[in-house]
């Protein structure tokens, strides 16, 4: 009969308690996005929305933001991906823009977003509704000292011409896409 050292056992357990907490924090950022989804879905303001692409993964989500009325925006939709980390809410999700975005603060060739509160400024308290109005708050208003798209940021004064080139780049949402 093989003898088990106490060094042996507490070596398991310490394995099983480091794979039980990582279940644990699994299962609350799920419990939070269980929740978040469910209050988006009740309490969601206008021109924003927000959903899991699959019931079997709660972690990669598809959204939706329109420009708000009275900004160069206004009448566009753009889809954008989200995809939560495993330690979300402490770690922000990664978003970006998946309809071509002619933003001075969004990548027009891969859609990533520059706006604090997904980098530095990142909040446990943020949540996916919080982070869709400020994008949506974002189109309006960008932010023109930290630009990822210069030519955006410099057009920005120019109405006219700005609307020409978001329109040039912009394709609008199909219901099959």
């Amino acid at each position: 009969m093989e003898q088990i050292s106490p060094t042996a056992t507490a070596r398991g357990s310490s394995k099983s308690t480091a794979t039980g907490s990582s279940l644990e924090a699994a299962g609350s950022v799920t419990k939070r996005l269980s929740q978040e989804l469910m209050n988006l879905m009740l309490t969601s303001p206008p021109g924003i929305s927000a959903f899991p692409k699959s019931e079997a993964n709660l972690f990669e989500w598809a959204g939706t933001i329109e420009g708000a009325t009275g900004t160069i925006y206004s009448g566009l939709t753009f889809k954008i991906s989200i995809t939560f980390p495993p330690n979300y809410p402490y770690v922000a999700p990664t978003i970006k823009f998946d309809t071509p975005c002619y933003h001075p603060n969004v990548d027009i060739v891969g859609g990533a977003i520059c706006l604090d509160i997904l980098q530095d400024k990142w909040s446990a308290v943020y949540s996916v509704q919080t982070i869709l109005l400020s994008l949506q708050s974002l189109l309006g208003e960008p932010n023109n000292a930290s630009p990822l798209n210069p030519d955006a940021a410099n057009l920005w004064d120019k109405p006219d011409e700005y609307k020409t080139q978001l329109m040039k780049h912009y394709r609008p949402i199909s219901d099959d896409a």
